[in-house]
């Protein structure tokens, strides 16, 4: 998961995209980067770390410019350099930089075609990159001097018949304008909006509705799968659907885990979705336990809260923060390494004993993937002189890898591969264990007034909306995904710095 920004202003806009990536830094804590443009040229920053780190004084005074892009990124297998942080950037055809939130799952296939067929050349082992050089290739091909939206749109749907996988892109052609576009299954979220200003019409991007409704823009709608949005430098707005089937399937995982609450992707409330995940929790405790004990919820901050709130309504027991969070220790599910993960909870929460001691205590959590974290959580609550300690998850159990995307690990370090909920219990140290069913989740995301028909569920249900991934691929990103493989790729990040 990544975080993208593009937007189109009437003045400098270096401070609104830096104010944008902070707000979707949660998408991301590896690298950050944006570029921007003024007369023709382009004003590049990129490097590991929080957008706060990467962009000093001397850096935001260089990025002049009314035209601009962004990007957060994490940790992926093979990304852990600085020289893959993003936007990428290819001199022909008229300079064009990109961003992109997602993966390709025919990679491969296209680097090849790339060398050997459209004769351009590939720097790193990114698909962004990839991306990028599909799309100017494609843009090239209208042997234009000048593009137009005619053109862009043209080649965004050679893109689409070229790419496979879940993609959301931001990208900016120098001198001419910015361009969003979305994959035709819809997997990742993109939306753009619009501000009044003395000087006119300003235009923003942006992966979640959150960084509009921060900086002021007031949301047109997400892009539909398959369809493009292009913005003029002189603020002209063009849409376009590119895909020849574009279908919605959007990842189900953005409403578990990844995107703030107060988002809206696809029309759908993360908030309200998450409450529903506490209704859907609730249900099925009253209609597998009716007869719990449970003395008090507690949720395990931040994606937790509003599904273990609902839940605790619901059943009528006592809500409590029984956790105290570190806010600058990053995300766990995103951090490379079980070391570093194991590492990491110690100092990113610290239990309050008065919510603990003698308590039969039922935790919350958005999803259980390696379950290191749940296990030593559950540990501290004991320490803490809870009397039993029971879990939820919000989510179903996570089965399989995704290739959309989020680098889940290893299949084989994901706890509930072929692994009975009983067995996980056990495993993470829980008195016993409640999943949410798929059936629920789905209907807690997609009942409400906005109706989605399917989604994404492919890390609970193993089935890949692309219908392209066989055992060969899946083999691929084992490979690539465990955890000896990330560290060796942590070793090789710190020679690059060491050496750079």
């Amino acid at each position: 998961m990544c975080g993208i920004v593009g937007i189109v202003g009437k003045s400098n806009i270096n401070q609104a995209l830096y104010d944008a990536l902070t707000v979707l830094q949660h998408r991301g804590q590896d690298a950050a980067g944006m570029v921007t443009s003024k007369n023709g040229r382009l004003f590049l920053r990129k490097d590991n770390g929080l957008v706060r780190d990467v962009f000093r004084t001397r850096h935001m005074k260089e990025l002049v410019g009314h035209v601009g892009i962004g990007h957060v990124r994490y940790p992926t297998a093979g990304s852990s350099s600085s020289a893959e942080a993003q936007p990428f950037y290819v001199n022909s055809p008229y300079g064009i930089t990109l961003a992109h939130n997602g993966n390709l799952t025919n990679v491969e296939q296209l680097a090849k075609e790339i060398y050997q067929s459209d004769l351009r050349h590939m720097n790193t082992n990114s698909d962004s990159e990839v991306l990028l050089n599909v799309f100017a290739h494609e843009l090239s091909q209208r042997g234009q001097l000048q593009p137009n939206e005619e053109d862009v749109f043209a080649a965004v749907s050679r893109v689409h018949d070229r790419c496979r996988g879940g993609y959301a892109v931001v990208a900016m052609i120098t001198g001419y304008g910015v361009l969003g576009f979305r994959d035709p299954n819809g997997i990742r979220p993109i939306v753009f909006g619009q501000r009044h200003t003395d000087d006119g019409v300003e235009y923003m991007i942006a992966s979640e509705s959150v960084a509009l409704d921060v900086l002021g823009f007031t949301l047109i709608r997400d892009l539909a799968p398959g369809e493009a949005v292009y913005i003029t430098e002189d603020g002209q707005l063009h849409t376009r659907q590119c895909a020849t089937h574009p279908k919605l399937n959007p990842c189900i995982f953005e409403h578990v885990y990844l995107a703030r609450p107060d988002s809206i992707i696809d029309g759908v409330s993360v908030y309200k979705a998450r409450l529903r995940m506490g209704e859907k929790l609730a249900d099925k405790i009253l209609r597998e336990r009716p007869d719990h004990d449970i003395d008090v919820v507690i949720p395990i901050p931040d994606t937790s809260r509003t599904s273990a709130l609902e839940l605790a309504n619901r059943l009528g027991v006592k809500y409590r923060e029984g956790f105290v969070k570190n806010r600058y220790i990053g995300r766990t599910f995103i951090m490379p390494g079980q070391a570093e993960r194991k590492k990491s909870v110690r100092q990113k929460l610290n239990a309050i004993e008065l919510e603990f001691r003698g308590k039969n205590v039922m935790l919350v959590d958005d999803s259980i993937v390696r379950g290191t974290t749940c296990k030593q959580i559950i540990q501290m609550a004991r320490e803490a002189g809870a009397k039993n300690v029971y879990f939820c998850s919000a989510a179903p159990a996570v089965r399989y890898p995704n290739v959309y995307g989020i680098d889940m690990p290893s299949v084989h370090e994901l706890i509930a591969h072929n692994r009975s909920t009983e067995e996980v219990a056990e495993l993470i140290g829980a008195d016993w264990l409640l999943y949410q069913d798929l059936d629920d989740l789905i209907d807690s995301v997609g009942g409400g007034k906005i109706k989605i028909d399917q989604f994404d569920c492919a890390v609970f249900n193993g089935e890949y909306v692309t219908g392209d991934i066989d055992e060969h691929y899946l083999q691929r990103i084992e490979n690539e995904r465990n955890d000896s493989a990330l560290s060796q790729q942590q070793v090789n990040a710190t020679i690059d710095l060491h050496n750079s």
